[in-house]
Formats: C-alpha cells, structure tokens, sequence
C-alpha cells in the first residue's frame, strides 16, 4: 500500500509538471524544444492521411450502404462482436414484389410475364449488388478500418508518449537553468544577514548546495534527453511506415475499382439479356414499334423523344451496317481479316449469340478480334478457328 502511494504521489508530481511546463509554453514563459522540419512533415503527412482515410471509408459506406439506419445497425452489431444479418438488398426485394403482383394480376398476361422476366433480372442485379458490397467491404473498407483501429492508435500512443517525453525534457532545461542561476547567485553574493547561530548558514555550505542541485539537474536532463531521443526514433519509424499504409491502400484502391467494374459489367450483362428479351416480346406483342421490325409505326425521328428514339433503335451493326456505303452487304464468311489490327482478347462472360450474325462466347476462353471501318465502336468481329461473328465490346479484356 505503501508503495502504491508512493507511485501516486511521484506520477501526480510528474503530471503537474507537465501541466506547469505546457501552461508556460502556451503563455510564452518557457522554452519548447522544436522538433526538425522532416520530422514535422512526417506528422502532417500522418495525419493528413488519416483524415482522408476517415472520410473515404464514410463515404464509401455511404455508397455502399445508403441507409443511415442500417449503418449504426451494422455498426452496433460490430462492436458487439455479432454477426450482421443477411439484409435484403433493394434489387431483391423489388424482384419479390414484381413477382408476387405477377402471380397476382395473372402470370400468363403480357403484362404478367413481362413482370416475371424484369423480377427475375431484377433478382440477378440484386444478387450481383450483395457479391459487390461483401467483396468491397473485405478488399477495400476493411484494410482502411484497421489501418484506423490499429496502426493510427499505435502511432497516436507514441506521439503522445513523445509530447510527454518533451516536456519532461523541457521541464529539466528550465530546472538546470534555474539551479545553475541560484548557484550563481550564492557564490556571488554570500548570505551574511542571519546572526544567529541556528540559522547562520555559511557561503561555502550555501554553494555546495546548490552545486548538488545543479549535479542533480543535469543528470535529470541526460536521463530525459535520452527518453525524448528513443522516443523520438520510435515515432519516426512508425510515422515513416506511413509510406507502406499508401502502398497497401493503392493496392486495396485498384481491388475496389476491379470489384466495381465487374459489378456494374454484370448488371450491363444483365440488363442487355432483359432488353433482348423484352424487344422480342414486346415486338410480338405490338408488332411494327420495336427493335426488328421493317416499317415503324412510330413518329418521324425529328417528332420522336429521346426515350421512344432510345428504345427504337437497334441494339447493334448488322451486317449491312459493316459494309461501306453504296456497297451491298458482305457475308462474315467472306469478310477477310485486316492485314494488321487483330487482337487476342479474353472472354469475361459467357454469351448467347442473339442471331447467326453473332458468334457465341464462353468465358475464359481466348479469341482473335478486329474493326472494320464504318462499325460500331462497341462491337468487334470475333474469329475461333473458322467460325466468325459479332462480339460485344463489353464482354472481352483485350489482351494485346
């Protein structure tokens, strides 16, 4: 118990010196060690990123998550150490209702069937929508949060062992400084005054007094400037390690982008196979008005908006599209590949061909591409062995 009191009572005498020595520094009465310029770059640069860190990682889980609500659920659930449960995404739950009316309003109507195929892409898109955010939040959101909850905790416990370290320091300067002042002093000017012999203290004794307190200063400040030097080396190398929280953060960056442009890729797929299937049935339906047909029935293009233009165009070239003007149509078949332009390209996805003009695609598998001039920019002739035919653009990674 007694030692307990003890460190009690040396830990307050150190924190009230602390508190003096800073209290003098915001007033200007004392002198504060400045730290060097490179070492004071390295904290802006430190915080700098954790204040962008910070507001990524929100933002982020704003895009992923826009429901405040279910943001402080996940949040609570978090640091509880509970599982977040499954969460029904928007797409989803959009593909239940269309479904449930379908049943309802009769699923053999035009209408109803229509709402059956939109629930079940709808359903597709909510599906690639959940794989999206659980492949993020492990790649992307999760480095960024434990570059916050650990490495920026253990650098923001050195800075601030570092401040105390300092001050200590500095608090040791101003006590050198003051003994060697009242050492001064005493020598000089020799305390005669007191006659009486239990008071009378001698020149010499009041020296030697002082000279002890002096000794005692300066080992008090090699002590402390040997704790603010390790200290100081400590925080650097951390602070320096900044450096490889960028790297990992750049790597974790260019796994978000590869993760969003997969989604997004899959819900073109998705919605590329819904308008093919809805042109189809819906020209069966309203024949004359959609993708296909020979004569329009729909307005001249100068009278027509751009929502009904959109919707009456073609999806892609065909294969009069690929000749030049004046010229009659080319068969694939006969239609050589450049001299130069070819490329390799990567399957992403697998296709199904929507007509013989196009050619069929499995995913991963390598195939040779090129233009032809006049040609829709997001379509490419695709060639495997002697099989040709239109390829999207959307659906390959070119490789060289």
């Amino acid at each position: 118990m007694d030692f307990n009191m003890k460190k009690l009572a040396s830990d307050a005498g150190i924190f009230f010196t602390r508190a003096v020595q800073f209290t003098e520094e915001k007033f200007g009465q004392a002198e504060k060690t400045e730290l060097d310029a490179h070492f004071e770059s390295l904290l802006a640069r430190a915080d700098s990123t954790k204040n962008w860190t910070e507001k990524i990682l929100r933002q982020t889980e704003v895009l992923l998550q826009p429901n405040p609500s279910a943001r402080v659920e996940e949040f609570l659930y978090e640091k509880l150490d509970r599982k977040v449960p499954s969460r029904v995404t928007n797409g989803e739950l959009l593909a239940q209702y269309m479904a449930e009316a379908a049943s309802e309003l009769g699923p053999t109507t035009p209408y109803g069937k229509t709402l059956i195929k939109v629930a079940e892409a709808e359903k597709r898109l909510g599906a690639a929508e959940r794989d999206f955010i659980h492949t993020a939040s492990i790649n992307f959101l999760t480095p960024l949060r434990n570059f916050l909850e650990g490495d920026w905790k253990t650098i923001s416990k050195e800075r601030r062992l570092l401040q105390n370290r300092r001050l200590d320091l500095d608090a040791s300067k101003a006590r050198l400084k003051k003994a060697k002042a009242a050492e001064a002093k005493a020598t000089t000017v020799p305390d005669f005054q007191e006659t009486r012999p239990r008071n009378y203290i001698l020149s010499a004794s009041a020296s030697a007094l002082w000279n002890d307190e002096v000794d005692k200063a300066e080992q008090e400040l090699r002590v402390a400037q040997t704790e603010f030097d390790r200290q100081a080396e400590v925080t650097r190398l951390l602070l320096e390690g900044i450096s490889s929280t960028h790297v990992n953060h750049l790597r974790c960056l260019h796994e978000f982008v590869e993760s969003q442009t997969t989604y997004y890729a899959q819900c073109y797929r998705h919605m590329l196979d819904l308008q093919k299937q809805l042109g189809s049935s819906q020209g069966a339906i309203f024949p004359g008005t959609f993708v296909g047909t020979a004569e329009p029935a729909s307005p001249p293009l100068s009278s027509t908006s751009p929502t009904t233009t959109a919707a009456t165009m073609p999806m892609g070239p065909s294969v009069a599209d690929l000749a030049p003007p004046g010229e009659a149509a080319l068969r694939l078949e006969e239609v050589a590949p450049p001299a130069s332009g070819t490329r390799k390209a990567r399957v992403l996805y697998d296709y199904e061909a929507a007509d013989s003009s196009e050619l069929a695609l499995l995913a991963d598998e390598l195939i040779t591409v090129y233009s032809l001039p006049g040609m829709d920019p997001d379509w490419l002739i695709g060639e495997r062995g002697n099989k040709k035919g239109k390829v999207p653009v959307t659906y390959l990674e070119l490789l060289s």
